[in-house]
Protein backbone atom coordinates (compact mmCIF):
# COMPACT_ATOMS: atom_id res chain seq x y z
CA UNK A 1 0.00 0.00 0.00
CA UNK A 2 1.04 3.40 -0.72
CA UNK A 3 1.20 5.40 2.88
CA UNK A 4 -0.03 8.74 3.96
CA UNK A 5 -0.41 10.84 7.11
CA UNK A 6 -3.30 12.54 6.28
CA UNK A 7 -6.11 11.24 2.94
CA UNK A 8 -8.10 14.05 2.02
CA UNK A 9 -11.24 12.52 0.33
CA UNK A 10 -13.30 15.58 -1.91
CA UNK A 11 -11.29 18.62 -3.12
CA UNK A 12 -14.16 21.12 -3.27
CA UNK A 13 -14.40 23.92 -0.80
CA UNK A 14 -13.80 22.54 2.26
CA UNK A 15 -11.36 19.19 1.20
CA UNK A 16 -9.17 21.69 -0.31
CA UNK A 17 -8.73 24.25 2.38
CA UNK A 18 -7.96 20.99 4.35
CA UNK A 19 -5.71 19.66 2.10
CA UNK A 20 -3.50 23.08 2.24
CA UNK A 21 -3.43 23.57 5.82
CA UNK A 22 -2.74 19.86 6.12
CA UNK A 23 -0.19 20.10 3.76
CA UNK A 24 1.23 23.49 4.78
CA UNK A 25 2.05 21.58 8.23
CA UNK A 26 3.05 18.34 7.26
CA UNK A 27 4.65 19.21 3.92
CA UNK A 28 5.32 15.90 1.95
CA UNK A 29 2.46 12.59 3.11
CA UNK A 30 -0.46 14.28 2.39
CA UNK A 31 -2.99 13.18 -0.14
CA UNK A 32 -5.95 14.28 -1.88
CA UNK A 33 -8.16 11.94 -3.71
CA UNK A 34 -10.91 14.11 -5.85
CA UNK A 35 -13.31 11.71 -7.81
CA UNK A 36 -13.86 13.81 -10.55
CA UNK A 37 -11.94 16.34 -12.56
CA UNK A 38 -10.94 18.99 -10.13
CA UNK A 39 -12.82 22.30 -10.48
CA UNK A 40 -15.76 19.85 -11.81
CA UNK A 41 -19.20 21.31 -12.10
CA UNK A 42 -21.33 18.09 -10.24
CA UNK A 43 -21.08 19.12 -6.65
CA UNK A 44 -21.30 22.43 -4.22
CA UNK A 45 -18.01 24.20 -5.09
CA UNK A 46 -18.11 25.71 -8.39
CA UNK A 47 -19.47 28.78 -9.87
CA UNK A 48 -18.20 32.06 -9.41
CA UNK A 49 -19.20 33.91 -6.60
CA UNK A 50 -20.40 33.15 -2.70
CA UNK A 51 -21.32 35.29 -0.38
CA UNK A 52 -19.24 36.39 2.90
CA UNK A 53 -20.40 37.97 5.47
CA UNK A 54 -20.58 38.80 8.91
CA UNK A 55 -24.02 39.17 9.78
CA UNK A 56 -25.02 35.77 11.19
CA UNK A 57 -28.03 35.26 13.36
CA UNK A 58 -27.01 32.23 15.15
CA UNK A 59 -23.90 32.31 17.12
CA UNK A 60 -22.08 29.06 16.69
CA UNK A 61 -21.88 31.01 13.08
CA UNK A 62 -21.36 34.11 14.27
CA UNK A 63 -18.27 32.96 16.54
CA UNK A 64 -16.40 31.84 13.25
CA UNK A 65 -17.45 35.09 10.93
CA UNK A 66 -14.62 37.23 11.84
CA UNK A 67 -12.58 34.50 12.17
CA UNK A 68 -12.85 33.38 8.94
CA UNK A 69 -12.29 36.86 7.21
CA UNK A 70 -8.82 36.42 8.61
CA UNK A 71 -8.52 32.74 7.39
CA UNK A 72 -9.49 34.07 3.85
CA UNK A 73 -6.63 37.08 4.14
CA UNK A 74 -4.10 34.51 5.36
CA UNK A 75 -4.82 32.39 1.66
CA UNK A 76 -4.86 35.81 -0.24
CA UNK A 77 -1.13 36.79 1.64
CA UNK A 78 0.53 33.45 0.90
CA UNK A 79 -0.86 33.28 -2.48
CA UNK A 80 -0.94 36.72 -3.98
CA UNK A 81 -3.88 36.14 -5.56
CA UNK A 82 -7.28 38.20 -4.66
CA UNK A 83 -9.86 35.82 -3.60
CA UNK A 84 -12.67 37.92 -1.63
CA UNK A 85 -14.41 41.34 -2.95
CA UNK A 86 -15.67 43.54 -0.28
CA UNK A 87 -19.14 45.12 -2.09
CA UNK A 88 -21.23 45.82 1.54
CA UNK A 89 -24.25 43.79 2.21
CA UNK A 90 -27.67 43.86 2.36
CA UNK A 91 -30.73 41.86 4.62
CA UNK A 92 -33.76 43.19 2.94
CA UNK A 93 -36.38 41.83 5.47
CA UNK A 94 -40.26 42.40 3.44
CA UNK A 95 -41.85 42.20 6.81
CA UNK A 96 -45.47 41.96 5.12
CA UNK A 97 -44.90 38.75 2.84
CA UNK A 98 -43.20 37.23 5.96
CA UNK A 99 -46.18 38.18 7.95
CA UNK A 100 -47.27 35.14 10.72
CA UNK A 101 -44.26 32.73 9.23
CA UNK A 102 -41.99 31.03 12.06
CA UNK A 103 -38.76 32.94 11.75
CA UNK A 104 -37.36 32.25 15.28
CA UNK A 105 -34.03 34.59 15.15
CA UNK A 106 -33.71 34.79 11.09
CA UNK A 107 -35.43 38.55 11.02
CA UNK A 108 -33.25 41.93 11.42
CA UNK A 109 -33.38 41.62 15.22
CA UNK A 110 -31.54 38.38 15.44
CA UNK A 111 -28.51 39.28 13.19
CA UNK A 112 -28.59 42.98 14.75
CA UNK A 113 -28.06 40.60 18.26
CA UNK A 114 -25.31 39.19 16.89
CA UNK A 115 -23.69 42.49 15.77
CA UNK A 116 -24.23 43.70 19.14
CA UNK A 117 -22.76 40.30 20.82
CA UNK A 118 -19.52 40.60 18.42
CA UNK A 119 -19.37 44.74 18.35
CA UNK A 120 -19.57 44.80 14.21
CA UNK A 121 -20.92 48.00 12.68
CA UNK A 122 -24.06 48.11 11.12
CA UNK A 123 -26.99 50.32 9.75
CA UNK A 124 -30.57 49.97 9.76
CA UNK A 125 -32.46 51.08 6.90
CA UNK A 126 -36.35 51.84 6.65
CA UNK A 127 -37.87 51.16 2.74
CA UNK A 128 -37.43 54.38 1.89
CA UNK A 129 -33.94 54.98 2.78
CA UNK A 130 -33.09 51.49 1.25
CA UNK A 131 -34.36 53.07 -2.05
CA UNK A 132 -32.42 56.62 -1.09
CA UNK A 133 -29.11 54.51 -1.08
CA UNK A 134 -29.88 51.95 -3.75
CA UNK A 135 -32.37 53.23 -6.19
CA UNK A 136 -31.95 50.38 -8.03
CA UNK A 137 -34.51 48.44 -5.68
CA UNK A 138 -38.23 48.75 -5.87
CA UNK A 139 -40.48 48.36 -2.66
CA UNK A 140 -43.38 48.05 -1.15
CA UNK A 141 -43.21 50.47 1.63
CA UNK A 142 -43.04 47.66 4.27
CA UNK A 143 -39.53 46.24 4.05
CA UNK A 144 -37.06 46.98 6.85
CA UNK A 145 -32.97 46.55 5.83
CA UNK A 146 -29.30 45.90 7.68
CA UNK A 147 -26.50 47.39 5.78
CA UNK A 148 -22.95 45.80 6.51
CA UNK A 149 -19.50 47.01 4.84
CA UNK A 150 -17.74 44.15 5.29
CA UNK A 151 -20.08 41.76 3.10
CA UNK A 152 -19.14 40.97 -0.14
CA UNK A 153 -17.86 38.20 -2.59
CA UNK A 154 -16.04 34.66 -2.39
CA UNK A 155 -14.63 33.63 -5.36
CA UNK A 156 -15.83 29.82 -4.79
CA UNK A 157 -13.59 28.59 -7.71
CA UNK A 158 -10.57 30.54 -7.55
CA UNK A 159 -10.41 29.81 -4.12
CA UNK A 160 -10.87 26.32 -4.67
CA UNK A 161 -7.59 26.08 -7.44
CA UNK A 162 -5.84 28.20 -5.13
CA UNK A 163 -5.60 25.95 -1.75
CA UNK A 164 -4.74 22.86 -4.21
CA UNK A 165 -1.91 25.07 -5.61
CA UNK A 166 -0.70 26.22 -2.25
CA UNK A 167 -1.37 22.64 -1.08
CA UNK A 168 0.98 21.58 -3.81
CA UNK A 169 3.59 24.12 -3.16
CA UNK A 170 3.80 22.43 0.26
CA UNK A 171 4.26 18.68 -0.99
CA UNK A 172 0.51 17.40 -1.26
CA UNK A 173 0.01 14.67 -3.71
CA UNK A 174 -3.16 14.77 -5.64
CA UNK A 175 -4.92 12.21 -7.48
CA UNK A 176 -8.16 12.87 -9.49
CA UNK A 177 -10.38 11.10 -11.76
CA UNK A 178 -10.15 8.45 -9.04
CA UNK A 179 -13.65 7.86 -7.15
CA UNK A 180 -12.92 6.03 -3.52
CA UNK A 181 -15.17 3.09 -3.32
CA UNK A 182 -14.37 2.70 0.41
CA UNK A 183 -12.56 3.45 3.87
CA UNK A 184 -11.87 0.83 6.34
CA UNK A 185 -10.67 1.44 9.98
CA UNK A 186 -7.46 -0.74 9.95
CA UNK A 187 -6.02 -0.47 13.40
CA UNK A 188 -5.11 3.03 14.14
CA UNK A 189 -5.41 4.06 10.68
CA UNK A 190 -7.22 3.69 7.63
CA UNK A 191 -6.96 2.01 4.21
CA UNK A 192 -8.72 3.75 1.51
CA UNK A 193 -9.95 1.93 -1.57
CA UNK A 194 -9.99 2.81 -5.36
CA UNK A 195 -10.46 1.01 -8.34
CA UNK A 196 -6.68 0.41 -8.55
CA UNK A 197 -4.84 1.46 -6.21
CA UNK A 198 -5.72 1.07 -2.08
CA UNK A 199 -3.62 3.45 0.42
CA UNK A 200 -3.66 4.08 3.60
CA UNK A 201 -3.30 6.73 5.70
CA UNK A 202 -3.35 7.46 9.54
CA UNK A 203 -5.91 9.75 9.33
CA UNK A 204 -8.42 10.48 6.75
CA UNK A 205 -10.91 13.51 6.21
CA UNK A 206 -14.05 12.82 4.30
CA UNK A 207 -14.90 16.00 2.32
CA UNK A 208 -17.38 13.82 -0.24
CA UNK A 209 -20.83 16.52 0.45
CA UNK A 210 -23.60 14.35 -1.33
CA UNK A 211 -21.01 11.26 -1.34
CA UNK A 212 -20.82 11.32 2.22
CA UNK A 213 -22.80 7.94 2.92
CA UNK A 214 -21.42 6.51 -0.28
CA UNK A 215 -17.82 6.85 1.23
CA UNK A 216 -18.50 6.16 4.76
CA UNK A 217 -20.48 2.49 4.24
CA UNK A 218 -17.61 0.53 5.22
CA UNK A 219 -17.36 2.34 8.06
CA UNK A 220 -20.86 1.44 9.25
CA UNK A 221 -21.97 5.06 9.41
CA UNK A 222 -25.15 6.51 7.58
CA UNK A 223 -25.73 9.75 8.52
CA UNK A 224 -29.13 11.65 7.72
CA UNK A 225 -28.35 13.54 5.51
CA UNK A 226 -31.21 15.49 2.25
CA UNK A 227 -29.44 16.46 -0.87
CA UNK A 228 -31.36 19.09 -2.90
CA UNK A 229 -30.94 20.73 -6.29
CA UNK A 230 -30.77 24.19 -6.63
CA UNK A 231 -29.84 26.82 -9.41
CA UNK A 232 -28.83 30.37 -10.05
CA UNK A 233 -29.65 32.67 -12.96
CA UNK A 234 -27.26 34.88 -14.75
CA UNK A 235 -28.65 38.03 -16.33
CA UNK A 236 -27.25 39.93 -18.90
CA UNK A 237 -28.05 43.22 -18.14
CA UNK A 238 -27.61 46.38 -19.37
CA UNK A 239 -26.93 48.58 -16.69
CA UNK A 240 -23.55 47.42 -16.24
CA UNK A 241 -22.36 50.71 -14.20
CA UNK A 242 -24.99 50.60 -11.84
CA UNK A 243 -24.84 46.93 -10.74
CA UNK A 244 -21.15 47.17 -10.44
CA UNK A 245 -19.55 45.81 -7.40
CA UNK A 246 -18.53 49.25 -5.90
CA UNK A 247 -21.98 50.68 -6.56
CA UNK A 248 -24.05 47.55 -6.02
CA UNK A 249 -23.83 45.16 -3.08
CA UNK A 250 -24.77 41.97 -2.82
CA UNK A 251 -28.26 41.05 -1.00
CA UNK A 252 -30.39 38.63 0.72
CA UNK A 253 -33.91 39.33 0.49
CA UNK A 254 -36.30 37.34 3.29
CA UNK A 255 -39.82 37.41 1.89
CA UNK A 256 -42.52 34.57 0.52
CA UNK A 257 -39.22 33.50 -0.93
CA UNK A 258 -35.45 33.84 0.46
CA UNK A 259 -33.54 34.96 -2.58
CA UNK A 260 -29.68 36.19 -2.55
CA UNK A 261 -27.91 38.34 -5.36
CA UNK A 262 -24.67 39.62 -6.35
CA UNK A 263 -23.74 42.84 -8.85
CA UNK A 264 -21.68 42.42 -11.80
CA UNK A 265 -18.83 39.44 -11.12
CA UNK A 266 -17.26 36.50 -13.17
CA UNK A 267 -19.63 37.03 -16.02
CA UNK A 268 -20.88 40.14 -17.44
CA UNK A 269 -24.00 39.74 -15.50
CA UNK A 270 -25.99 39.88 -12.32
CA UNK A 271 -26.92 36.75 -10.26
CA UNK A 272 -29.79 35.49 -8.13
CA UNK A 273 -30.61 32.58 -6.23
CA UNK A 274 -32.96 31.01 -4.18
CA UNK A 275 -32.19 29.80 -0.78
CA UNK A 276 -33.00 26.35 -0.40
CA UNK A 277 -35.79 25.69 -2.98
CA UNK A 278 -34.62 23.48 -4.44
CA UNK A 279 -36.05 19.72 -4.96
CA UNK A 280 -34.55 16.49 -3.13
CA UNK A 281 -32.53 14.07 -5.42
CA UNK A 282 -29.24 12.27 -5.12
CA UNK A 283 -25.86 12.78 -6.01
CA UNK A 284 -26.51 10.15 -8.57
CA UNK A 285 -30.55 11.43 -10.21
CA UNK A 286 -29.70 14.60 -9.88
CA UNK A 287 -30.10 16.80 -12.90
CA UNK A 288 -28.28 19.80 -14.69
CA UNK A 289 -31.89 20.89 -16.25
CA UNK A 290 -32.62 24.01 -14.24
CA UNK A 291 -36.50 23.94 -12.70
CA UNK A 292 -38.95 26.69 -15.01
CA UNK A 293 -41.05 27.10 -12.09
CA UNK A 294 -37.72 28.97 -10.07
CA UNK A 295 -36.90 30.98 -13.16
CA UNK A 296 -40.08 32.72 -13.33
CA UNK A 297 -40.15 32.87 -10.04
CA UNK A 298 -36.86 34.74 -9.84
CA UNK A 299 -37.96 36.49 -12.91
CA UNK A 300 -40.83 38.05 -11.04
CA UNK A 301 -39.12 38.79 -8.18
CA UNK A 302 -36.41 40.63 -10.51
CA UNK A 303 -39.15 42.89 -12.12
CA UNK A 304 -41.00 43.27 -9.49
CA UNK A 305 -38.02 44.61 -6.79
CA UNK A 306 -34.61 45.13 -9.47
CA UNK A 307 -35.95 46.03 -13.00
CA UNK A 308 -32.77 47.07 -14.38
CA UNK A 309 -30.71 43.89 -12.75
CA UNK A 310 -32.40 41.42 -14.93
CA UNK A 311 -32.43 41.62 -18.81
CA UNK A 312 -31.68 38.34 -21.33
CA UNK A 313 -30.81 35.26 -19.26
CA UNK A 314 -27.21 34.26 -19.80
CA UNK A 315 -27.66 30.97 -18.42
CA UNK A 316 -29.06 29.20 -15.16
CA UNK A 317 -26.85 26.57 -13.62
CA UNK A 318 -28.03 23.58 -10.79
CA UNK A 319 -25.57 22.68 -8.06
CA UNK A 320 -26.25 20.32 -4.66
CA UNK A 321 -26.49 21.22 -1.41
CA UNK A 322 -26.11 18.43 1.39
CA UNK A 323 -28.07 19.08 4.55
CA UNK A 324 -28.38 17.58 8.14
CA UNK A 325 -31.91 17.84 9.17
CA UNK A 326 -31.11 20.87 11.43
CA UNK A 327 -28.85 22.41 8.78
CA UNK A 328 -25.89 22.88 10.41
CA UNK A 329 -22.45 21.81 9.97
CA UNK A 330 -20.70 18.54 10.56
CA UNK A 331 -17.01 19.15 11.52
CA UNK A 332 -16.18 16.12 14.07
CA UNK A 333 -14.62 12.77 14.39
CA UNK A 334 -16.42 9.31 13.93
CA UNK A 335 -17.04 8.29 17.46
CA UNK A 336 -15.71 4.77 16.97
CA UNK A 337 -13.04 5.58 14.80
CA UNK A 338 -11.78 8.87 15.43
CA UNK A 339 -9.19 8.47 13.02
CA UNK A 340 -12.18 9.52 10.44
CA UNK A 341 -12.99 12.77 10.74
CA UNK A 342 -16.22 14.07 8.68
CA UNK A 343 -17.01 17.38 6.98
CA UNK A 344 -20.40 18.35 5.90
CA UNK A 345 -20.82 22.37 5.15
CA UNK A 346 -24.91 21.96 4.97
CA UNK A 347 -25.68 24.41 1.80
CA UNK A 348 -23.92 27.09 3.25
CA UNK A 349 -20.51 26.64 4.19
CA UNK A 350 -18.42 28.45 1.30
CA UNK A 351 -18.08 31.86 2.86
CA UNK A 352 -15.82 29.72 6.17
CA UNK A 353 -13.89 27.24 4.13
CA UNK A 354 -10.62 28.35 4.55
CA UNK A 355 -11.41 28.70 8.29
CA UNK A 356 -12.92 24.83 8.09
CA UNK A 357 -9.79 23.89 6.43
CA UNK A 358 -7.70 24.44 9.88
CA UNK A 359 -10.35 23.18 11.98
CA UNK A 360 -10.04 19.72 10.19
CA UNK A 361 -6.47 19.83 10.54
CA UNK A 362 -7.12 20.36 13.92
CA UNK A 363 -9.42 17.64 14.05
CA UNK A 364 -7.27 15.31 11.84
CA UNK A 365 -3.88 16.15 14.08
CA UNK A 366 -5.97 15.58 17.66
CA UNK A 367 -5.75 19.02 18.46
CA UNK A 368 -8.11 21.23 20.53
CA UNK A 369 -9.87 23.49 17.24
CA UNK A 370 -9.08 26.70 17.23
CA UNK A 371 -12.79 27.93 17.33
CA UNK A 372 -15.53 26.67 18.88
CA UNK A 373 -17.32 23.66 17.18
CA UNK A 374 -19.17 21.83 19.79
CA UNK A 375 -22.55 22.62 17.86
CA UNK A 376 -21.48 20.33 15.05
CA UNK A 377 -20.36 17.26 16.45
CA UNK A 378 -21.72 14.37 14.50
CA UNK A 379 -23.61 12.56 18.11
CA UNK A 380 -25.96 15.46 18.57
CA UNK A 381 -30.13 14.79 17.90
CA UNK A 382 -30.37 15.66 14.73
CA UNK A 383 -28.17 12.69 13.37
CA UNK A 384 -28.66 10.42 16.49
CA UNK A 385 -32.11 10.77 16.58
CA UNK A 386 -34.17 9.16 13.89
CA UNK A 387 -37.45 11.50 14.51
CA UNK A 388 -35.36 14.61 14.93
CA UNK A 389 -37.65 16.82 12.66
CA UNK A 390 -36.43 18.75 9.47
CA UNK A 391 -35.70 22.40 9.87
CA UNK A 392 -34.14 23.82 7.37
CA UNK A 393 -33.90 27.55 7.22
CA UNK A 394 -36.04 28.59 4.62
Amino acid sequence: MDSYRVIVIGCGGLGSSALYRLASELGPGVLGIEQFELGHHRGASQDHSRIIRLAQHEPHYAALAAPAYKAWDEVEAESGQQIVTRTGGLVVEDRVARRGAATGSRNIEGYTDMFDQYGVAYERLDADELVARWPQFRVDGGEQALYQAESGIVDAARANAVHIALARAHGAEIVAGTPVRAIRPDGEGVAVVTDTRTFRADRVVVASDAWTNRVLAGTGVTLPLSVLQEQVTYYSTPHLAEFAPSRFPIFMWHGTHNFYGFPVYGEVATKLGQHMGGHETTAEERTFEPDPVRRERYAAFVDRHLPRFGGPELYSKTCLYTVPPDQNFILDTLPEHPQIVVANGAGHAFKFAALIGRLLADLALERRPSQPIDAFTITRPALTDPSFPRSFHV
